[in-house]
């Protein structure tokens, strides 16, 4: 069955701007991962060998997630970069002249241009949002496992809210044993501690039960002191092990519904330091809407026909896309030092060169 595109309103023009900058786009992405793979090879392969990887281990858990992981992390840099060379082509062949001699306004020659840019924002958000995490925690697994060994296994003073007015608190824990030592739980009414539970070790069973040994429970009631010890007690808390350890760099391989889930469950509980998380969850938005960006700036850019042709504009669009990576990453800082809220930091490097983009767009040959 042939497909229409007269039905959709698209011309053939459309579907040729459409086919070239989706095909320059996949192809440069293809050519930079084949790179970035054979240098990694080349880093790693001592570690392969002296740890004893598997090779069907470092062929379809490492590289079959490391290409989807690097993958996202260049789409807006190749967006821009494979905008700008074909957009450049057809400048240079005078093409983009006979479009707008022909009647086609420069708004609706970006109509193509943005079809491709939402496709391309589509697959970054599937793949930032919920493929890349699974992914990124399998490489993760595998290099601390076959590479370089980075996961802790024991923790030390872990205290968090864990209900309304409920202070867990343990002075270490290990986690090939699931138990930790020198527990403590307070439990508060507005100011007024109520109770305390404390043990000398902790043992997590399943879910949210622990059990507890050598125990002493004290029960206040303004003057008055209840105490309770005994040798075990199973009880239950709103905590399991895993949330000892989770670290900043574990903000990648949680999805969307996770990161959403984990920002809200430490909000409640009052737990201040997720600002790795906060950034990594807006960045899950920003990235994607990044390629509309890059394309108005990138068409804006090089659909005049100047002297110099495709090595100026990609001089330029390369100069332009190293700033707004580097500005990516250095916003970030800003909201490490609370300078400014992470959503600010997030998006601030978007609103920037969008404002460049809208100027470009009004300068543009029309």
């Amino acid at each position: 069955m042939k497909f229409n595109y007269q039905k959709t309103g698209l011309k053939r023009i459309d579907i040729y701007i459409i086919g070239k900058f989706l095909g320059t786009f996949f192809f440069s992405l293809i050519l930079i991962l084949s790179i970035a793979i054979v240098f990694d090879v080349t880093e790693k392969m001592d570690d392969f060998s002296k740890n004893h990887a598997p090779l069907n281990e470092i062929v379809f858990s490492y590289y079959a997630s490391f290409v989807p992981f690097y993958l996202n992390m260049f789409i807006p840099l190749f967006t821009f970069i494979s905008c700008i060379f074909f957009t450049s082509k057809l400048a240079g062949n005078t093409e983009i002249v006979a479009i707008l001699a022909s009647g086609v306004s420069f708004r609706r020659l970006m109509l193509p241009y943005f079809i491709s840019a939402l496709i391309i924002a589509v697959i970054a958000f599937a793949l930032g949002g919920y493929v890349i995490p699974k992914a990124t925690k399998t490489m993760f697994d595998f290099e601390n496992k076959y590479v370089k060994k980075f996961k802790q296994e024991n923790v030390q003073n872990i205290q968090m809210a864990v209900g309304k007015g409920v202070i867990f608190y343990v002075e270490s824990y290990d986690q090939k044993r699931n138990s930790g030592t020198h527990f403590s739980l307070e439990s508060f009414e507005g100011k007024t501690l109520k109770s305390l539970l404390t043990a000398q070790t902790i043992t997590w069973d399943s879910a949210y039960t622990w059990t507890i040994r050598d125990y002493v429970m004290r029960e206040f009631d303004g003057m008055r002191e209840k105490l309770t010890r005994g040798e075990m007690l199973d009880t239950v808390i709103a905590v399991q092990p895993y949330e000892f350890f989770i670290t900043s760099k574990e903000a990648p391989e949680m999805n969307n519904n996770q990161l959403a889930t984990y920002l809200r469950r430490q909000k409640e509980r009052g737990v201040g330091n997720i600002t790795a998380f906060k950034d990594e969850y807006y960045k899950r938005f920003a990235m994607p809407l990044a390629a509309f960006i890059m394309t108005l700036i990138g068409v804006s850019l090089s659909s005049r026909k100047v002297r110099g042709g495709i090595g100026l504009h990609l001089a330029v669009g390369l100069g332009l896309s190293a700033i707004y990576v580097l500005f990516t990453t250095v916003s970030t800082t800003f909201a490490a030092s609370g300078t400014m809220s992470s959503f600010m930091a997030v998006w601030l490097p978007n609103f920037i060169f969008f404002a460049i983009g809208a100027y470009l767009y009004h300068t543009a040959p029309k």
